[in-house]
C-alpha cells in the first residue's frame, strides 16, 4: 500500500522504509518459523500435546492464582484480626490510664503519655517482631508524639507508616463519645534495605479533655512469607501437574497416532503397487479392530484390482487382436469396394447411390479401426513421443486448408489468427496435427454455420491454440464428457465427418503425452472453446498458458452462467 501523496515528503521516505524493515522482518519471521508450522501442520500428536498444555497451563493457572489469593486473604484476615482485637485493648488501656486529665496543659500528661506507651510495648511480649506504637495528640500542638521504639531504634521513618490521610481519618473522626472507630491501611516500606509490608491500625483515645490517636504498625513478615511459600507450592506443583498431564497426552496420543501413522504408511505402499502390505495385528482392541478391517479392505482392494487389471487386459488385447484381424478383410473389402466405386457411372442410380455410400462407411470403418489402435497404445502404455522443433503456424494453416472443403459445404468460415513470427515448440508434429484436425473439425461441425476462430500464440514456456465456434455450445458438466470415448451430446445429431467418436479421447491423451492440457469451455447457445496447451521445451511443467480458456468475446448472459472451466491431461 503507497503512502497517500498529500503527506509530506519526509514522512512518506519514512513510512516506505518502514514498510521495507516491516517486510524483510515478515519474510524472515515466516522462514524461521516454517519448520515449526511445517510440524505444526503435519504431526497430529504435537498439536494434542500442545493443545493439553495450554489448556492445563490456563486451568491450573486459574485454579493456583485462586488458591494462593484465598490463602493470602485468610492469612490477612487472621491478621487485622489478631491486630484489630489488640488494638482494641490499648485503646482501652490508654484511655483509663489518661482520663484523670481535665486540661491538656497539665504537666504530667506527657509523661503519662510517655507510661502508657512504654507500658503497652513492655507489656506485649510480641511487639518486639518490628511493631510500632504512636501515640499522638493532632488537634493539640503543645502535646509532642510519643513512638516506640523510635526512629534511631527501628531504623524505620513513622511518616512512612503513619500517613496524612491516615491521620487525617482518625483525627478528624473522633469525638469524646466516639469508641472504636478504626481506620487501617497497608504500607510497603524499607527497612534494613528490604520491602516490609506493614499493616497499620489507628484509632482516636477519648479523655476528659478530647481525644488522642493511637496507631499501631504490625509487620506483616510471617503472613507475607505464609503466602509466598503457598505460592510458590501452588507454582511448582501447578507445572508438575501441566508436565505430567503432558507427558499423558503425548502417551495417549502416540497409542493412538501410531497405528494411524502405520495405517497412512501402510496406504501410501497400497497405492504405490504394493498390494501385499498389511497391518500388524495385536490384541482384540478398538485398533486391533481397525488393523483388521484394513487389512480386510486392502485383501478385497488387491483382489478387484487384480481382477480389473487381468479384464482390462484382456480387453485390451481384445481391442487390439480384433483391429489387427480386421484389417485384413478390410483390406479385401476395400479393394472391392474402390473397384465396385469406380465403376459406379455404370450402374443404375440406385446402385451408384450404394457404392458411394459403402465406400464413406468403409473409410469412416477403417477410421475407427486407425483410432482403436492408437487407444490400444495408450491404454497399453506404449505410445511414444517423436519431439522435435517445429513451428506451430504451419501446422494450424495445413489443418485449415485440409478442412476448407468441409467447412465450405456446411457453410462455416474458417478464421485464423496467427502471430508473424513463427511460434517454436518441441513437439511431435504428428500428433498436435492431429489433436487441431479433431478440434477444428468438431468445431465446424457444430458451429451451426458461423464462423470457427483459430488462434494461436507463445510465450516463454508454453504455446496454446484456441478453436471458438459460436454453435450449440455445451451445457453444465458437459465439458468434463466431452473427452469420454464414444460421448456425444446430442446421439440423435448426424456427423458431417463421418467421425469415430473417438478423436477427443485420442486428443486427450496426446496432450497427455506432451505433458500439456487439453481444456473446454463452452456455454449452451453461446459457443463453446478448446485450448491446447503445451510446453515449449518436452518434459517442462506448464504453469500457465498464453491464451485464455473462456474467451472474452462472448455475451454478458453466457458469461453469468458460464462452468468452471475444465483441465484435461
Amino acid at each position: 500500500m503507497r503512502a497517500p501523496s498529500w503527506l509530506p515528503l519526509p514522512v512518506r521516505r519514512t513510512l516506505r522504509v518502514v514498510r521495507r524493515y516491516w517486510r524483510f522482518g515478515l519474510r524472515r519471521f515466516e522462514r524461521f518459523s516454517a519448520p515449526v508450522r511445517r510440524a505444526w501442520r503435519r504431526s497430529l500428536q504435537l498439536r494434542v500435546v500442545a493443545l493439553t498444555l495450554v489448556a492445563s497451563s490456563v486451568l491450573v493457572g486459574a485454579f493456583g492464582w485462586f488458591v494462593a489469593d484465598r490463602s493470602a486473604k485468610i492469612l490477612l484476615g487472621r491478621a487485622q484480626g489478631e491486630v484489630r482485637a489488640s488494638m482494641t485493648n490499648k485503646v482501652n488501656y490508654t484511655e483509663q490510664q489518661l482520663t484523670v486529665f481535665q486540661r491538656t496543659d497539665d504537666t504530667k500528661l506527657p509523661a503519662s503519655m510517655n507510661t502508657a506507651v512504654s507500658q503497652l510495648v513492655d507489656g506485649n511480649p510480641s511487639e518486639s517482631d518490628g511493631s510500632i506504637l504512636s501515640l499522638r495528640a493532632t488537634n493539640y500542638r503543645g502535646l509532642r508524639p510519643v513512638t516506640l521504639p523510635d526512629a534511631e531504634t527501628s531504623g524505620l521513618v513513622t511518616s512512612d507508616l503513619i500517613t496524612p490521610d491516615l491521620i487525617a481519618a482518625v483525627a478528624g473522626s473522633g469525638r469524646a463519645d466516639d469508641h472504636g472507630h478504626v481506620a487501617d491501611q497497608i504500607r510497603t516500606v524499607k527497612v534494613g534495605g528490604q520491602s516490609t509490608k506493614y499493616l497499620v491500625y489507628g484509632s482516636p483515645v477519648p479523655t476528659s479533655f478530647g481525644h488522642l490517636e493511637l496507631y499501631y504498625a504490625v509487620p506483616l513478615t510471617t503472613e507475607d512469607s505464609a503466602a509466598n511459600q503457598i505460592r510458590t507450592t501452588v507454582l511448582v506443583t501447578g507445572l508438575a501437574l501441566v508436565i505430567l498431564l503432558g507427558v499423558v497426552a503425548g502417551l495417549v496420543t502416540r497409542l493412538v497416532v501410531t497405528p494411524v501413522r502405520v495405517a497412512a504408511r501402510t496406504a501410501q505402499r497400497l497405492s504405490a503397487g504394493l498390494l501385499d502390505q498389511r497391518m500388524k495385528v495385536d490384541g482384540e482392541d478398538d485398533l486391533a479392530l481397525l488393523a483388521a478391517a484394513f487389512n480386510q479392505m486392502a485383501a478385497n482392494l488387491q483382489r478387484q484390482i487384480v481382477r480389473l487389471e487381468e479384464m482390462s487386459r484382456l480387453q485390451r488385447r481384445f481391442t487390439s487382436d480384433v483391429s489387427h484381424e480386421l484389417r485384413t478383410p478390410l483390406t479385401t473389402v476395400r479393394m472391392a469396394a474402390d473397384l465396385i466405386f469406380s465403376e459406379r457411372e455404370d450402374f443404375d442410380p440406385a446402385v451408384a447411390r450404394s457404392a458411394e455410400l459403402l465406400q464413406a462407411e468403409l473409410d469412416r470403418f477403417e477410421s475407427l479401426l486407425t483410432d482403436l489402435l492408437e487407444i490400444s497404445r495408450f491404454d497399453a502404455g506404449f505410445a511414444a513421443l517423436d519431439a522435435e522443433h517445429t513451428d506451430l503456424v504451419p501446422i494450424v494453416e495445413r489443418v485449415a486448408e485440409r478442412l476448407g472443403g468441409l467447412a465450405e459445404r456446411v457453410g462455416v468460415e474458417i478464421q485464423l489468427r496467427l502471430p508473424d513470427a513463427p511460434v517454436i515448440a518441441e513437439v511431435d508434429p504428428r500428433r498436435v496435427e492431429r489433436v487441431l484436425r479433431n478440434l477444428v473439425g468438431n468445431a465446424v461441425e457444430h458451429g451451426e454455420a458461423r464462423p470457427v476462430r483459430v488462434t494461436l500464440a507463445g510465450d516463454e514456456g508454453a504455446v496454446a491454440v484456441t478453436v471458438r465456434d459460436y454453435g450449440v455450445g455445451l451445457k453444465s458438466g458437459e465439458e468434463r464428457l466431452v473427452f469420454n470415448r464414444f460421448w456425444r451430446a446430442d446421439p440423435s445429431r448426424a456427423r458431417q465427418t463421418g467421425g469415430t467418436g473417438l478423436g477427443l479421447s485420442i486428443s486427450a491423451e496426446d496432450a497427455r503425452l506432451h505433458g500439456g492440457w487439453l481444456e473446454a469451455w463452452g456455454t449452451p447457445g453461446g459457443g463453446a472453446q478448446f485450448r491446447l496447451t503445451l510446453p515449449v521445451r518436452a518434459g517442462d511443467r506448464l504453469v500457465a498458458a498464453p491464451l485464455p480458456l473462456i474467451p472474452r468475446d462472448r455475451e454478458q448472459p453466457a458469461l453469468e452462467s458460464a462452468p468452471e472451466p475444465t483441465e484435461v491431461g
